[in-house]
Parts: C-alpha cells; structure tokens; sequence
C-alpha cells in the first residue's frame, strides 16, 4: 500500500484549499449502483452546517472521481441525508475496493474531521430521530440512558450505520429500534 492518497487536501483559513488528484472514474447516480454494491456509511456526530456538508462533498466528490483500487478505477455513487450521514457505495462486479484504497479513503475522513469541527468515524455513535423527528446522536451509554428514561423506545427510528451493502442499507437503513442491533440497548421490558 502506498500511504498517498489519490488526494492530498491542504486546507488554509477553512476555505482555500490545494488538490492533487489522479483522474479515474467518475460518480455514478447513487440511485443506478446495484443492491450488491458494498457500502460504507459515514456518521457526523454533531449536524453538518449548509458550509460545512459543502466542504465535505466537495472533498469527498473530488476524492471518489480518482478512487482507485490495484490500478482499477471504481465505479462508485454517494448520498448524503440528514446533514449527518454520508454514503459511499461501490459496485464490485466492476472493480471492488481494496484495504489499501479504504486506507487512503478514511484519511481524508480523518483529515476533514478538523476542518469541520465533528466526529465522522466514531463508530460507536448511536443515531436516532427525537420525537419531533430530528436526527440526534449519542453514544451508546446515552442511548440507554434515554431508553431507561423513557425518551427512546422501541419504536424510536434508529439509523444502521454498520449496513455493509447497499441492498441492506436500502432495506434497513433507517428502522425502529425493536428491529435493529439498538435493540440491545434498550431495557429488556422495553424491548
């Protein structure tokens, strides 16, 4: 593996920035990836501000155009909800992403997590909507906190982050609470 990524960001005063970037395949309409496609979903901790969500598609846009995996360039797609979640889908049966290439990806993330002033890669937030249906985050001694007092139930929509696939994240993205891995932090009465 190198430890170059196809992109390098060099961010001064939070707007002017600096790219090297390989051209590779372009995005692809999340929407057209097939349901095999493996999928990675980004969590932001905090709720992305219109700036902000702006720097990291633009970040994120630029790097996935030379994503590359051995060579190959990667047909990929993503989608942004919430101003919170960040998709990035790649269809294997064209060329799949390696270790190396998830490597150099989740640096950038790593490296925007400064200039943006939040969490993107804590994979123990747990993400849920309140009950005006706002989406909240939390860590998981929270979550149960708010399920022991009654504020999250079994029916409070919750977001899989963990979906590995796009057919998964299509079908299970968002569900209630009963029906996702939360479910285990909730009270056993609750359930």
């Amino acid at each position: 593996c190198s430890r170059e990524s196809p992109l390098q960001l060099h961010w001064n005063q939070g707007s002017s920035r600096s790219a090297k970037l390989y051209f590779g395949m372009p995005l692809v309409a999340f929407s057209s990836l097939p349901d095999v496609s493996r999928a990675w979903v980004i969590g932001s901790a905090d709720p992305l501000t219109s700036d902000a969500e702006g720097i990291l598609l633009a970040s994120v846009d630029e790097y996935l155009a030379g994503w590359r995996a051995h060579g190959q360039a990667l047909t990929v797609g993503r989608d942004s909800r919430e101003h919170h979640f960040l998709t990035i889908a790649v269809d294997p049966t064209a060329s799949d992403a390696s270790g190396c290439s998830l490597d150099a990806l989740f640096r950038v993330f790593k490296g925007l997590e400064q200039v943006l002033g939040t969490t993107l890669l804590d994979r123990g937030r747990v993400y849920y909507r309140d009950r005006t249906g706002t989406v909240q985050s939390t860590d998981r001694a929270g979550f149960s906190d708010l399920a022991a007092r009654g504020i999250v139930t079994s029916e409070t929509p919750v977001f899989d982050t963990s979906v590995q696939t796009l057919g998964d994240w299509r079908a299970r993205f968002e569900v209630p609470a009963a029906d996702a891995w939360q479910a285990a932090l909730l009270p056993r009465a609750k359930r």
